[in-house]
């Protein structure tokens, strides 16, 4: 896990990622995903329950997958994906022509 601070370049590439990638929606999917294997990369907003934040980060690093740690609530990241309720946690299966994975691996 690797924290990278909110830049412009940062989100900018978030919202190239949810334009043009593929992801899933939620803390249980993107567990359910991790212990498949079949995620690039996570993202998780800052107000994430503690319990499912282990989880998540647990097998992240089981699988040597990155993660994000979204600056912004639930309900900022959840409106970044055109939703009008909290979306605390997204598994990105696909990159699309996002750089994102980049940045945050360093």
């Amino acid at each position: 896990m690797r924290k990278v601070s909110e830049t412009s370049s940062v989100l900018d590439e978030l919202r190239t990622l949810i334009r043009t990638g593929k992801y899933v929606k939620g803390s249980r999917k993107t567990i359910r995903l991790l212990k498949l294997g079949k995620l690039k990369m996570v993202i998780v907003a800052s107000t994430l329950r503690q319990d499912l934040k282990d989880d998540i980060l647990y097998y992240a690093k089981l699988g040597e997958v990155p993660v994000y740690i979204y600056p912004g609530s639930g309900y900022e990241l959840g409106a970044m994906l055109g939703r009008p309720h909290m979306v605390s946690a997204l598994g990105v299966l696909d990159m699309g022509a996002s750089r994102l994975n980049e940045l945050v691996k360093g």
